[in-house]
């Protein structure tokens, strides 16, 4: 996941086609193996869909007690869509649809996923995020983060951006499990030809709580084997 590689891609994804799929690896995580990575559309409304060698979801974050160091796993679908259309500011780096696990903080403070009436509480249980990663040398291998936000800085933001000083958006899109598969149907207007790919990764966030705040520490597996964006919306 080198930057060069990753804008690369963007420019010039190559051939594409309706699914991506990838051989089965003994050596990785049933559950964050993946086998294939696919986004259907009806409309606007579109299903990213992953399949898994193991049951999807099944393998989350240990919990630390602090959102310092905070651990995520996640399902991503890094695609070539403009930030713009899901209400970021333009241009401002690589659109990624993501299912996230992570014990340690809550970040949809709109809702509440496991329904006890306490919206704070709901980290550890699966949820949606529209993410805008960028290149980040200071994160280690994968050199990817999540855009941070300068202090006194005012971007475009969409309506449910929860208020963290990153480029993250939470949707009301919950992710749907079964089995070896996780779906999430999520409306994107204008999505039809853009192309995309499949990620398994875990996240961190930074101990010393600045920038980068969340950095992509590990990847899992890449369902085209080069993150090179070789699925097509059709």
């Amino acid at each position: 996941m080198k930057p060069i590689l990753v804008l690369t891609v963007l420019l010039f994804p190559g051939l594409v086609a309706a699914e991506v799929t990838s051989p089965a690896d003994g050596a990785k995580i049933a559950s964050l193996d993946i086998l294939s990575a696919k986004v259907t559309r009806e409309g606007d409304s579109l299903t990213f869909r992953m399949t898994t060698t193991g049951t999807a979801g099944a393998d989350t974050p240990a919990a630390t007690g602090a959102l310092a160091g905070a651990g995520v796993h996640a399902y991503v679908w890094p695609t070539s869509l403009d930030p713009a259309v899901v209400g970021f500011e333009p241009g401002t780096g690589i659109l990624a649809l993501a299912a996230t696990s992570h014990p340690d903080f809550d970040d949809t403070p709109l809702y509440d996923e496991n329904g006890d009436g306490d919206p704070d509480n709901d980290g550890q249980d699966w949820h949606s995020h529209w993410v805008v990663l960028v290149p980040s040398p200071d994160c280690g291998p994968a050199a990817l983060a999540v855009r941070d936000i300068p202090e006194g800085a005012t971007p475009k933001l969409p309506d449910t951006w929860p208020g963290l000083p990153l480029f993250i958006d939470s949707p009301a899109a919950q992710p749907q499990f079964d089995g070896p598969e996780v779906a999430v149907t999520i409306a994107v207007p204008g999505a039809e030809g853009a192309s995309f790919d499949g990620v398994t990764s875990a996240l961190r966030v930074n101990a010393n709580l600045h920038a980068p705040l969340l950095c992509v520490s590990d990847v899992f597996d890449i369902a085209s084997g080069d993150l090179s964006l070789p699925g097509r919306i059709d």
